[in-house]
């Protein structure tokens, strides 16, 4: 489950951006070892001050399990101003119709193995196939990314392998790094959609990815919530159903139910159980 977050609706995504930045942390601080600044727990760099487009993808549990960020090409770039010895020499693409696509990663300790919902290869390819389709939305033609060559093996067993690449590979922390070119095409997507078994739409509207995020919070109360007044017998039964809840059709039964009978409860227990007044839509 996808959600596009940028400059124009990224105020409403502050928690979630918040778990993404953490879990790129996870990644490329920890498991990769790469070069970053990592503050309170969370990998912020220059180019997230630029208003850059993110893609960030949810598990059936409201957590962030995967995410990537979109630059113009245009303007300043990783490949361009960080990663410039990849090009060895070379000159930076810059086109309005390339962005660069960094910062790709997975959350290897949530997800499962497998082809299932919930697993490193459905999260991997529900991001592609999201980025693909909003690149192709905002009249992108080709995307290069600066991966490693793990992240290009996964490419290309996922029917999605680059067409090309620019310059060089060169070491990168604890692995190394190379700029891989991959056209926005709907063969691509459709190939990624037969591979991974996803026929319906990946994306969330934002409604239903703030429900979601939040819908967590009934079973992982976060650090702000554990002040919260013990729970009355409607948020007890509230949370029962959603642990209970087997399947995403469940848990939405139980987001709409939490909606319909909102008027039952205080904006501090709105806020506890859902985390956010806005996650009522009679209240949007």
């Amino acid at each position: 489950m996808i959600i596009v977050v940028d400059g124009l609706n990224r105020h409403l995504f502050s928690e979630v951006l918040d778990e993404m930045f953490e879990l790129r942390a996870r990644v490329f601080g920890e498991r990769l070892g790469w070069d970053v600044t990592i503050e309170d727990g969370k990998e912020i760099d220059e180019f997230d001050h630029l208003d850059p487009t993110y893609v960030i993808g949810f598990d059936d549990r409201g957590n962030v399990v995967a995410a990537v960020r979109a630059l113009q090409t245009t303007g300043p770039h990783m490949l361009a101003d960080v990663f410039s010895a990849i090009l060895d020499g070379e000159p930076p693409i810059r086109s309005a119709t390339m962005w660069e696509s960094t910062r790709f990663c997975v959350d290897t300790q949530r997800l499962t193995r497998g082809k299932g919902e919930n697993s490193l290869s459905y999260a991997t390819c529900e991001l592609m196939i999201g980025s693909l389709e909003y690149a192709i939305n905002a009249g992108v033609q080709d995307i290069i990314t600066v991966i490693d060559p793990v992240m290009d093996r996964v490419l290309r067993r996922s029917n999605c392998a680059p067409y090309d690449y620019v310059g060089k590979t060169v070491p990168m922390g604890k692995v190394s790094a190379l700029a891989a070119l991959v056209d926005c095409t709907e063969e691509r997507i459709a190939s990624l959609r037969e591979f991974a078994d996803i026929q319906d739409s990946v994306f969330l509207e934002e409604e239903e990815a703030l429900a979601l995020f939040n819908s967590k919070k009934l079973v992982e109360p976060s650090v702000a919530n554990r002040d919260h007044k013990p729970l009355t017998q409607l948020e007890k039964y509230f949370v029962e159903q959603m642990n209970a809840a087997k399947t995403e059709n469940e848990r939405q039964d139980v987001l709409r139910l939490i909606e319909t009978l909102s008027d039952k409860f205080t904006p501090e227990q709105k806020t506890a159980l859902l985390g956010t007044p806005r996650a009522f839509a009679h209240e949007a």
